[in-house]
């Protein structure tokens, strides 16, 4: 098991994903990995968001290889299998919430967690309902700018709050951090936990 003294490292350029580890008390450092997103050919979101957690993870590894480094993905995916990550731009975040509205989706995070000769990973999964959306509140939405770097073309914790009628799993998981099941891993590879200090 690692040293309970290697420093923690977030490897995501997320200030969501910050904002949500900050809750643990934790000091941590952020290391910005330079992952190629890019699906593989016949990749389902499930092992896209684990590879890409694991990828992230591994490349602030090598850059902090005294460390434990913590990586992430999210995706949102519909039932047929259609994958929305970050979208492009603004017409192409209104597609992504027109294709939303009014359903339930999956969103999946992937994370990962690599300390020297060890490491863990694990995706979790929430099912979200939006409520059916019009055009104006699509159009508005998008011109809040709030869309344009999140999964799916929405912030649950943020102006997107008021489009969502149900949440059935992890709400951090819906931001982007799971954290009941990242302190789990982060507990297994002896991370300095407030609670078992």
């Amino acid at each position: 098991m690692p040293d309970a003294k290697l420093p923690l490292v977030l490897a995501s350029a997320s200030p969501r994903r910050r904002e949500l580890l900050s809750h643990l008390g934790l000091a941590f450092e952020i290391f910005r990995p330079d992952v190629d997103e890019t699906p593989g050919p016949g990749e389902g979101a499930a092992a896209l968001v684990e590879r890409l957690a694991r990828e992230k993870a591994r490349a602030g590894a090598k850059a902090f290889p005294q460390a434990l480094v913590v990586g992430a993905d999210t995706l949102v995916s519909l039932p047929a299998g259609e994958l929305f990550g970050k979208p492009r731009d603004a017409s192409d975040a209104k597609r992504m919430l027109r294709a939303l509205s009014g359903r339930t989706h999956e969103v999946r995070t992937g994370i990962a967690v690599v300390g020297p000769g060890a490491s863990r990973a694990q995706v979790v999964t929430a099912q979200v309902r939006l409520r059916p959306l019009s055009d104006p509140e699509i159009a508005w939405y998008v011109s809040t700018g709030e869309p344009l770097d999140k999964a799916g073309a929405y912030a649950v914790q943020g102006k997107a709050a008021a489009f969502v009628q149900a949440i059935d799993g992890s709400w951090s998981n819906v931001v982007g951090l799971p954290l009941a099941e990242l302190t789990v891993l982060l507990a297994e590879l002896g991370a300095p936990l407030p609670w078992l200090a």
